[in-house]
């Protein structure tokens, strides 16, 4: 499964949410889950925030399920709830493959 992960962080805590996340990744990573890429966007005119959009693979419902009950994980959410404004989070599936050699 794939999710693209829209974070809006505020800047003032961004140590905080890259702490957050880089301890998310790992916990991710023993339910077979990635942040397979980033991207990040420019603070916004105020530069109060910023976005952040991952895109997070699972091998399914079940793995994504078990990775958000992790101990670890809540044992750090302090992190999360201290920087992390707004999430929002689109669930899709893999798509076309543009690069491909056209037939």
């Amino acid at each position: 499964m794939t999710l693209v992960v829209i974070l809006t962080v505020r800047c003032e805590a961004l140590d905080a949410f890259r702490a957050y996340e880089r301890k998310a990744a790992a916990v991710m990573a023993r339910y077979g889950g990635a942040i397979e890429r980033t991207v990040v966007t420019a603070p916004d005119s105020g530069g109060t925030c910023l976005k952040e959009i991952h895109l997070v693979t699972f091998p399914d419902e079940q793995a994504l399920s078990a990775y958000r009950r992790d101990g670890e994980l809540a044992a750090v959410a302090h992190l999360r709830d201290a920087s992390v404004v707004q999430t929002e989070i689109l669930c899709g599936e893999e798509g076309p493959d543009y690069h491909a050699a056209s037939g």
